[in-house]
């Protein structure tokens, strides 16, 4: 809660009205409205942040916890955007950061530096089969950079005629030009009729969400075997000869965290092979952790052609991304000028980015936070369940590691969505940042992703958090326990 300001004398009564002293703004109030006037916060808008006294301000971060201006204190219950898989507050980053800094900031054009040398070395050791890192500034960057690899790939081998790519309907691979066409509009993707035409070739699959599957099956199993002969359908259709890549997080993060069924991405890499598509596995999310294991597709021991990745990469600490590419398809562009990859992002592979690079996965494997993730997930996912048990508004809970997810509804029966003048996500934000939990749910999907160095009792906190303001929002709109 905000902190009380201390109370003050009242002036004297006089036969003369006094000028009352005129308001002076605190540097918090400067600081907002400066926000709210020169600054574009992504996925909100001004007026309706100056009503609610937002946006927020943070000026420190330790852990898991966050502290704006005011002195209050957060649990951010979403790592940032999904990112800061290391936690806040770091100070082996920043020394790592300032002695790259003190060396060498960037490089004469066409040449490379030390640290990026050793981060892409070490990815080569600890992702599944994809040796070779094209850096990035970020996530956007990096499936763009995947899409152009796929399509330069099929032209190098005679195949021109390969440019369609699939994606899942409800997933999000980022907000580039490309990119934004992937998926089935949701989130920023839901405005993309702002920027058409849509770009050519965008095929679009079901997504395998068990609890919300297209073809209503019965089971997890049931709808990935399912799911996954819709994209086999899909490429008979289109025509093999015309379709480039399938690109796929390992668990869809908009949908609220669709677990697929384990017979999904096996049979997904077999239709792939099959038909000579590549298969891109964004792992801008998933990776580095997230999901118990250091990248999201180990869970199905699924071998990708090329691997996206950012956030989790440095923890956030510094923009960095990458598209890492299978050796195979990577010689493709291996042997004169002619065939050469044409394709350069200006701060890709940055040397100071590398060395927070380096630090931030030396942090994890020294710390073990890939392990805490697994071993607080499970236990997460535990208590979650008995929150469904006694909150009937939660209609689902599934996840992985520290991705979890909780899909509220009306009727659990049916799976009825609350109507949209329910505001049911407003009254939940409300309460959380209440609570001391800065967490902003997608529509009635509370996902969860907090730093992968959180301990059982902040574990604890978060979920007496939770079924506190559960149980408050039921007793708003009626709903009986």
């Amino acid at each position: 809660m905000p902190r009380r300001g201390k109370g003050r004398s009242t002036p004297p009564v006089t036969g003369k009205a006094m000028a009352l002293p005129e308001h002076q703004p605190t540097e918090e109030e400067q600081l907002r409205r400066a926000a709210l006037e020169y600054v574009w916060i992504p996925m909100r808008e001004p007026t309706e942040m100056g009503e609610k006294g937002e946006p927020y301000i943070f000026v420190e971060g330790r852990g898991v916890r966050v502290r704006d201006i005011s002195g209050r204190e957060f649990i951010d219950g979403l790592s940032g955007l999904w990112l800061k898989n290391v936690g806040y507050g770091r100070e082996e980053i920043a020394e790592a950061v300032r002695e790259q800094m003190l060396k060498i900031t960037y490089q004469p054009f066409g040449a490379t530096t030390v640290p990026t040398i050793r981060l892409a070395e070490k990815l080569a050791q600890i992702t599944p089969g994809v040796p070779r890192a094209f850096f990035v500034s970020g996530g956007s960057e990096a499936v763009e950079t995947a899409l152009k690899i796929a399509r330069a790939y099929h032209v190098r081998r005679g195949e021109r005629g390969r440019y369609k790519v699939i994606s899942r309907k409800g997933s999000y691979h980022g907000a580039t030009g490309v990119a934004m066409w992937l998926g089935g509009g949701i989130g920023v993707g839901a405005g993309r009729s702002d920027y058409e035409p849509a770009y050519p070739g965008m095929i679009y699959a079901p997504q395998p969400l068990p609890y919300r599957c297209e073809f209503g099956a019965k089971s997890p199993s049931e709808c990935a075997v399912k799911c996954a002969k819709a994209v086999e359908d899909l490429i008979l259709f289109h025509g093999p000869e015309t379709i480039a890549a399938f690109i796929g997080e390992p668990i869809a993060t908009p949908p609220g965290i669709a677990v697929p069924g384990d017979e999904y991405w096996p049979r997904i890499r077999e239709i792939c092979t099959k038909y000579g598509i590549l298969l891109i596995v964004d792992e801008v999310i998933c990776g580095f952790g997230r999901t118990g294991k250091w990248f999201g597709i180990q869970h199905w021991d699924v071998q990708p052609d090329i691997i996206t990745v950012a956030k989790g990469l440095t923890s956030g600490y510094i923009p960095m991304g990458a598209a890492l590419v299978r050796k195979e398809v990577a010689d493709a562009f291996v042997g004169s000028e002619k065939v050469m990859l044409r394709h350069i992002i200006t701060f890709g592979g940055h040397p100071v980015a590398a060395a927070a690079a380096l630090k931030n996965l030396e942090i994890m494997e020294r710390e073990g936070l890939v392990e805490n993730a697994a071993r607080m997930g499970e236990y997460l996912l535990e208590q979650l369940k008995e929150l469904q048990e006694k909150h009937p508004i939660v209609g689902d809970v599934r996840g992985k590691g520290l991705l979890a997810g909780i899909e509220l509804v009306r009727d659990r029966k049916t799976k009825e969505r609350w109507p949209q003048e329910a505001k049911v996500r407003d009254r939940l934000i409300s309460k959380f940042l209440r609570e001391g939990l800065y967490l902003r749910p997608y529509g009635e999907t509370i996902s969860l992703a907090p730093p992968l160095c959180i301990t059982r009792s902040e574990v604890d906190e978060v979920c007496h958090i939770l079924d506190t303001v559960l149980g408050e929002v039921e007793r708003e709109l009626g709903v009986s326990p």
